[in-house]
């Protein structure tokens, strides 16, 4: 029989490992942010008042189990129109197929049967939140695109609405999940939003699954500004509180000299290993060499992430 795996985060990063995970037998569970407030999701959450599709777009294709024509027609964005110009063929689907059912989640689930998606995708919420942060100086930010822009240190992020109820069916994988993984992702925009949801903490924090952290391995500008692998776990524990990582799965190749001139053009550097506040924190460390460069970006390896995290430890009992 199959063990469950849960992925919890959003952006690029979660679409690629999924891509690799979905070549081993087991049973996939992804719970993807639903903050995103930009672009073609952005206009469609503000006119259609639904949860923006652009993550769980990019989830369910990589997931997808279909002909390439039909992955490409998925993620066609058409160029032309002054109504169309900047939409996703998916972004418009899910969001009719919301209309069509009365509910994001329902309309999820009918474009998953279309795509015969391998897994199960959920929304961290099953209506539109707004994320917030609230800077070192005091500001507030609000607004998912918005926060990094303004290139401030983030003290913290929360959501609104408060009244936030999470998805029964996102509780219960979380119950039977073997293994937990949060990220790869953004810390503050992809990986916290989902961990913010009321409820979600509090199901991984009680589940006998392995929970595994996917550090990323460059630092982001003004999210993660010279960010070592400890930082970016402590904001998680400042979130979300102590012991609730198991493993932190963290890069140990070597950067090109050419890809870290391109990152530094963003401000980006290599997230520093500090092996020994992270042993202090109480997780299990596992490095390799776990991103491949591509057109000078880097990219995590997915099958390699995907054998760590299947390899983390025991099922805890």
């Amino acid at each position: 029989m199959n063990k469950n795996v849960v992925v919890i985060g959003g952006g690029t990063g979660l679409s690629v490992l999924l891509r690799g995970l979905k070549t081993y037998p087991v049973n996939i569970t992804a719970i993807v942010t639903v903050a995103d407030d930009g672009g073609s999701s952005g206009i469609l959450r503000k006119e259609l008042d639904i949860p923006p599709p652009g993550d769980v777009r990019n989830v369910l294709t990589a997931l997808a189990e279909v002909e390439p024509l039909v992955e490409e027609m998925f993620q066609h964005r058409f160029a032309n129109g002054t109504s169309l110009s900047g939409h996703s063929l998916g972004n418009l689907l899910l969001a009719g197929m919301t209309s069509i059912t009365g509910d994001f989640h329902q309309g999820i689930v009918a474009v998953s049967r279309v795509l015969n998606v391998r897994g199960t995708v959920l929304p961290a919420a099953n209506q539109s939140i707004v994320l917030h942060a609230e800077m070192e100086d005091g500001s507030i930010v609000s607004g998912e695109s918005k926060i990094p822009a303004v290139q401030k240190k983030i003290k913290r992020v929360y959501l609104t609405p408060e009244n936030i109820d999470p998805l029964p069916e996102s509780l219960e994988a979380i119950k039977k999940a073997d293994w937990i993984v949060l990220g790869p992702g953004s810390l503050y925009t992809s990986v916290l939003p989902n961990l913010l949801v009321p409820g979600i903490v509090e199901a991984i924090r009680s589940s006998s699954a392995r929970k595994v952290y996917i550090c990323n391995a460059m630092t982001q500008l003004g999210e993660t500004d010279e960010y070592s692998a400890s930082d970016h776990l402590d904001g998680l524990i400042s979130h979300c509180g102590p012991d609730l990582v198991d493993d932190i799965i963290v890069n140990g190749s070597a950067i090109s000299q050419n890809v870290k001139t391109l990152y530094a053009e963003e401000m980006a550097i290599p997230v520093n290993v500090d092996y020994e506040r992270l042993q202090q924190l109480g997780v299990n460390v596992i490095e390799d060499n776990f991103v491949v460069e591509q057109d000078g970006q880097l990219r995590h390896n997915a099958k390699k992430v995907s054998e760590a995290i299947l390899r983390a430890g025991t099922i805890k009992t």
